[in-house]
């Protein structure tokens, strides 16, 4: 069985072609699920953040003398 011809006179490797495709496949399949890790991640820091926020905005609240004033001497 004669194999089709690409421009240039090379054979084309069906096999190469599946095996290149399929490993195409996978890589986007685990940058989409690494993608989805990073941006679970970053969303719990930025709830970290907020709650962190919290609860410095309560602390002021509840002793607002204290953090206003920093004393420097030169």
């Amino acid at each position: 069985m004669e194999k089709p011809f690409k421009e240039g006179g090379d054979t084309m490797d069906m096999e190469g072609l599946s095996m290149n495709m399929s490993q195409t496949g996978l890589l986007d399949a685990v940058g989409t699920q690494v993608l989805a890790m990073s941006l679970d991640m970053a969303e719990q820091a930025g709830e970290g953040l907020i709650d962190m926020m919290d609860r410095s905005m309560m602390e002021n609240s509840v002793m607002p003398e204290l953090g206003g004033n920093i004393d420097i001497m030169v």
